[in-house]
């Protein structure tokens, strides 16, 4: 098929390019940025902005499969900048489907829009969106999430949400990079009691696990109009990974303990402080984070397996392997 990627110069998005390249497609990154190895790869790249639709729907003409993986992260940022890249962002990748005839929309999602900062313990896709968000990224992204799903059809544009979370393995720049570099340096401590636990998913299966929901996708079939968790399966105890990864680079483990009230307090403060005076950055600590460090989360894949015929590739203690050679060249 003839594959188009949004965000194809990302961390996931370039696992995506790869594999649909290897199993023979035809594909299209779309990206704001200029990756000449993406074109090295077979990949044609096409430069622009998800907020331009005329863009968009020019980069959709022909089109089998979309695979919507670019958007704005981070846990901290103002709304209008999360709203643009994540909302509009996805509201003219779905108007361009159905503009160009394109029959399928594989949408990547997160498990934080479902996140309401209580544990959840081998959850489903049946658990509800909460009523309140901690961060622009959350709330946005479930505002995508829903225009995506909300566009399925029988008669036309066919979509799916993938969920992956906490994406790790070799190419990322930012989550577990920085982790381990703030937490070697002395400047994460554990929050909350560090019983908690936590799913991953290694990159190369999240990847795949998108081409698995873009070949199930049918008019009528289970994957139409679904959302599915993808994760590795094996949840991990927060505090002992990190600490495992600390160890494995020579660096100290993480020193301290807060418990989670103190964080949120102190949390609260600095983000009241980030709201009113000139300071730049972003606040060390938000409640959003805090909570994510202290409370499990970590969910029921049985779904995607079942539809999808997603089955993770690799187990934990290579995916936690696979991360430690990584970061060696990186932190």
């Amino acid at each position: 098929m003839k594959a188009l990627v949004t965000g194809g110069g990302g961390f996931l998005g370039r696992y995506v390019v790869q594999q649909l390249l290897a199993r023979g497609d035809e594909v299209v990154a779309f990206a704001r940025g200029d990756y000449p190895d993406l074109s090295k790869m077979g990949a044609r790249l096409i430069r622009g902005d998800l907020q331009d639709v005329d863009a968009v729907t020019a980069a959709c003409a022909g089109i089998d499969a979309v695979f919507h993986v670019a958007s704005m992260t981070g846990y901290w940022g103002p709304w209008d900048a999360f709203y643009g890249a994540n909302v509009i962002g996805t509201e003219n990748v779905i108007a361009a489907c159905k503009a160009q005839g394109v029959p399928k929309l594989v949408y990547t999602s997160t498990p934080s829009v479902i996140f309401d900062n209580t544990p959840h313990e081998g959850a489903d896709e049946s658990l509800p969106y909460p009523e309140r968000y901690e961060n622009h990224y959350s709330h946005t992204k479930a505002i995508a999430e829903r225009a995506v799903i909300a566009a399925n059809s029988n008669n036309g544009l066919c979509t799916v949400s993938l969920r992956p979370h906490l994406i790790v393995g070799p190419g990322d720049r930012h989550l577990v990079p920085r982790i381990v570099a703030r937490a070697g340096a002395g400047k994460v401590p554990q929050v909350g009691d560090g019983t908690n636990m936590a799913d991953l998913t290694y990159v190369g299966d999240a990847a795949r696990a998108h081409l698995l929901a873009a070949d199930a996708l049918a008019p009528g079939s289970p994957a139409a109009g679904s959302i599915y968790f993808i994760t590795q399966g094996e949840p991990v105890n927060v505090w002992s990974w990190i600490n495992e990864l600390l160890e494995a680079l020579g660096k100290p483990r993480v020193r301290g303990q807060v418990p989670l009230w103190l964080a949120l307090a102190a949390s609260s403060t600095l983000e009241a402080a980030y709201r009113t005076l000139p300071l730049t950055g972003e606040p060390r600590l938000t409640r959003f984070l805090a909570n994510e460090l202290a409370t499990s989360h970590y969910y029921d894949i049985s779904r995607a397996k079942k539809d999808l015929g997603y089955e993770p590739q690799i187990d934990m203690a290579e995916t936690t392997r696979r991360v430690i050679e990584s970061l060696k060249t990186t932190v």
